[in-house]
């Protein structure tokens, strides 16, 4: 097999990262239009969140928050987003990379992102310091996915009936 030296899967991703960040900015410039509200799912301990030691203790592995009706401050960076969200009553600061990131649904139009993240990617580095992807041999490092319907939560299982839409199906061959 030939070596991806351009790295396409990496590219791709950080493509489908910038929509997310697009319409972040979006929102915090201009706020919610219409319906639209988002579905984050995140890495609570990956690098550069910020989270009070109460949500971590709540959420020691990954964190779903919901951008609708009570959210405030939200800033976008090139490599991050920051937002105020109210916990049981606590107003909470919370800073989320864009790389920690697994997933963004925006349920009323049915559209979602889900992405590998640095940290499930589990990528290793070789003596010479070049990096060797865990990534299956044709990736797509992103993949379109359904929204949940309104009667599934963020924290409720998977029932498994979700598909996920790989983005290589609507490529010509």
């Amino acid at each position: 097999m030939a070596t991806d030296h351009i790295r396409y899967d990496v590219l791709a991703r950080d493509a489908l990262r910038g929509v997310l960040r697009h319409v972040l900015t979006d929102v915090a410039q201009h706020g919610l239009p219409g319906e639209h509200h988002f579905f984050i799912t995140f890495l609570s301990k990956a690098d550069g969140v910020k989270l009070s030691p109460r949500l971590l203790a709540q959420y020691p592995e990954e964190m779903t928050v919901i951008l609708q009706h009570q959210f405030w401050d939200l800033v976008v960076t090139e490599d991050r987003f920051e937002v105020g969200l109210s916990f049981g009553g606590i107003p909470e600061r919370l800073v989320v990379p864009f790389s920690a990131i697994k997933s963004f649904f925006d349920p009323s139009v049915q559209f979602g992102l889900q992405f590998e993240t640095a940290d499930a990617n589990a990528d290793a580095a070789d003596q010479d310091g070049s990096v060797v992807s865990a990534l299956p041999t044709s990736p797509a490092p992103a993949d379109v996915v359904p929204a949940p319907s309104p009667a599934d939560e963020p924290d409720r299982p998977n029932d498994g009936g979700a598909e996920v839409v790989r983005l290589d199906r609507f490529r010509k061959k």
